[in-house]
């Protein structure tokens, strides 16, 4: 099939929000009165961002939920996307795959598919997304205050996990296995959360890279020391063989993937948050806090500080 057929067979869908959708040189769309547009994108490489047998329905689904992400890790509401995909062949079981999966998500958040483009190459999937927020609400990485708490939104490191034994560098059981894999190949963003935060949090970030180094972008921005306590750290639910494998620790600390929320809070906000937690049924964490200085700093149960030879995915290095 040529282009334009794809594209009208897997990616038309109705767009009832937008002016003008799939099929023209250029989409419309009308923001809200009075709303800031929030705009993100996301490249994935077969085999950087994930492996080559990855079941494209799963695929389809994590493509857009890493751009989603971004959405909540500001507090916007996303509404519009473009997608991007190069394709080795144009693969009808692949494309109606991927397509499920995309969709499923898209429906649940009430996202539109509003244009992109199609070309041959190899397998690469871009995806930019808008979405809205109020004017002067969003949840920027410089807007973090000395004396902030530091959340965490859910457990970190299955993903990464899922990556390590995928490459034979550790081995899980096939129960620890199914959650890790799930974690990688299906993150859930935090899009309630997210918005729920605004007015509430000061600064968030998304865990794409791994949690100190995501953290740490938050304390340069905000010109800040963020202090983490490994203790504090809620946990994947692991068997205890899994927990203590040697690349546990890392995982948790600088495995990328989790796309779980990290924000800060100001100390009286945590009735609210706790409460926040409790009715999005999200085991909300205190990990730490912020304070005059710079860079990130790890203390261990007994207060002295631990380093790690790496504090995230670095995209042109690893």
């Amino acid at each position: 099939m040529d282009e334009f057929a794809l594209i009208s067979r897997f990616f038309s869908r109705p767009t009832p929000n937008s002016v003008l959708g799939v099929g023209d040189d250029a989409a419309l769309i009308a923001p809200t009165a009075g709303m800031q547009i929030a705009v993100s994108a996301d490249t994935l490489v077969e085999g950087r961002h994930f492996f080559a047998d990855v079941d494209p329905v799963a695929l389809g689904w994590k493509s857009l939920a890493v751009n989603l992400s971004d959405m909540a890790a500001m507090g916007a509401i996303p509404r519009w996307f473009t997608l991007c995909l190069s394709l080795p062949r144009a693969d009808a079981a692949w494309l109606e795959a991927f397509a499920e999966g995309l969709f499923a998500l898209a429906e649940q958040h009430g996202v539109e598919l509003i244009g992109g483009d199609t070309t041959s190459g190899p397998l690469t999937i871009s995806i930019q997304i808008l979405g809205e927020v109020a004017p002067g609400k969003a949840l920027r990485r410089d807007s973090a205050c000395d004396g902030d708490d530091i959340w965490l939104s859910g457990p970190t490191g299955a993903a990464a996990m899922a990556v390590c034994h995928r490459y034979g560098k550790l081995r899980l059981d096939e129960d620890d296995l199914a959650y890790c894999a799930e974690r990688l190949d299906r993150p859930q963003p935090q899009i309630a959360l997210g918005h729920a935060l605004v007015g509430l949090a000061h600064a968030a970030i998304d865990v794409s890279d791994g949690l100190l180094a995501d953290l740490g972008h938050i304390a340069q921005r905000s010109g800040l020391a963020a202090t983490v306590k490994l203790a504090d750290l809620p946990l994947p639910p692991l068997s205890d063989e899994a927990c203590a494998l040697p690349q546990f620790d890392h995982c948790l600390l600088a495995g990328g993937d989790d796309y779980q929320l990290c924000f800060t809070a100001p100390v009286q906000a945590r009735p609210a948050i706790v409460a926040l937690g409790a009715r999005l049924a999200l085991p909300l964490a205190r990990i730490g806090n912020f304070s005059t200085g710079r860079g990130v700093h790890l203390l261990d149960a007994n207060g002295q500080a631990l380093r790690l030879a790496s504090a995230g995915f670095n995209h042109f290095n690893d």
